[in-house]
C-alpha cells in the first residue's frame, strides 16, 4: 500500500515510501511489561505513569507520545468486564449482605483499576510507536498542537 497526495493544481506528487513495518503485537506486549516498544530492554516508565524522556538502551525518545485519556478508558472498559460479571454471579449464587459486596467489590475495583492502567498505557505507548503515530515517525513534521486562534484576544 503506498499513499499518493495531489497537489492543488491537480498534479501527482510523488508516492511515499513504504515505511518498514513495526511488529504491532510485540510492541504492545514490550508496552504492557513497561519497556521499551522499539528494543523491550529500557524502561518506559520513571514514575507510575509518567514516561523517560527516551529509552535508556536504544535512546528512541518516548516523550512526545499521546497516550492522553485512552488508558482510563480502556482500564475502566476492562475493569468493568470483570467486575460486573463476578458481582452479578455472586450475588445470584451467594445472596450476600450489602457490606460483604462493599467489602469485595470496592477494594477490588481500585487494585484492578490502579494495577492494570500502567500495563494499558505501556500498550498504547507502544501501538503509538508501531504504527509510527505522533512523533514516532522519523520523517514526519514536528507534531505541536494547533495555535490557539483566539489566544490574541484573550491578551489584548
Amino acid at each position: 500500500m503506498s499513499v499518493q497526495y495531489t497537489s492543488s493544481s491537480g498534479l501527482e506528487a510523488e508516492s511515499i515510501a513504504a515505511k518498514p513495518r513495526r511488529p504491532v503485537m510485540s510492541a504492545m506486549l514490550r508496552g504492557s511489561v513497561c519497556r521499551c516498544p522499539a528494543c523491550g530492554k529500557g524502561k518506559l516508565f520513571k514514575g507510575y505513569l509518567t514516561t523517560v524522556h527516551a529509552c535508556e538502551a536504544c535512546g528512541e525518545a518516548m516523550h512526545h507520545h499521546r497516550a492522553d485519556d485512552a488508558p482510563p478508558y480502556f482500564t475502566i472498559t476492562i475493569v468493568g468486564h470483570i467486575i460486573v460479571p463476578g458481582m452479578l454471579s455472586v450475588e445470584l449464587l451467594y445472596h450476600p449482605e450489602l457490606w460483604v459486596h462493599l467489602a469485595l467489590w470496592v477494594p477490588l475495583t481500585i487494585f484492578l483499576s490502579l494495577g492494570l492502567l500502567r500495563p494499558v498505557k505501556g500498550a498504547l505507548i507502544g501501538l503509538q510507536w508501531a504504527l509510527y503515530m505522533h512523533g514516532f515517525d522519523p520523517e514526519a513534521e514536528e507534531d505541536l498542537p494547533e495555535p490557539d486562534p483566539a489566544g490574541r484576544l484573550r491578551e489584548e
